[in-house]
């Protein structure tokens, strides 16, 4: 009796083994120890654009799929800056402002795919900051749904500053 037992223990934990997903490496923001990225993480989706979520090698970070969009919570607040700043508001009414820095900005981390590209988003004036980076091969065809997606658990950041457009002062 005692090798059946032995041989479904083994059988039973290959099969877990197999059902867990591989790490996403992501580095850790430098405020992501901050409380505020325990509630948004906690807060986001299962599923994002068809992807489900993956484990990362760090705190207050999510990734979907095996990468495909990495989200960051303690990411540095931007400063003011003349990069395009989006509002988008959900369809619960939640506005989010982001800043979505051109290719060759400093704002676009290291960890974003250069190669075959991406897009990256960075919460303005809240904090912490969260950052978003969406690999073009990911199969995301609408960024906005996916930011439509976030802003519940995004909000749960406090807005202390809002974008403006160049007739707003």
């Amino acid at each position: 009796m005692a090798p059946t037992r032995i041989v479904l223990a083994s059988a039973a934990a290959i099969l877990t083994l197999a059902g867990c997903a591989r790490a996403v490496a992501v580095e850790a923001a430098p405020y992501a120890p901050d409380p505020i990225c325990g509630q948004v993480i906690l807060a986001l989706p299962e599923q994002l654009a068809n992807l489900d979520q993956t484990p990362t090698t760090s705190q207050s970070s999510v990734a979907w799929g095996e990468g495909e969009i990495v989200l960051r919570c303690g990411v540095e607040p931007p400063p003011p800056t003349d990069e395009r700043c989006i509002s988008v508001t959900s369809p619960v009414g939640v506005s989010i402002d982001w800043i979505n820095p051109e290719a060759e900005s400093e704002l676009i981390p290291s960890h974003a795919n250069t190669e075959s590209g991406s897009w990256t988003f960075i919460t303005y004036g809240r904090v912490p900051a969260i950052e978003l980076v969406i690999n073009a091969d990911s199969g995301v065809e609408s960024q906005p749904d996916v930011l439509n997606a976030l802003s519940l658990a995004v909000d749960r950041a406090p807005a202390e500053r809002f974008c403006v457009g160049a007739t707003d002062y």
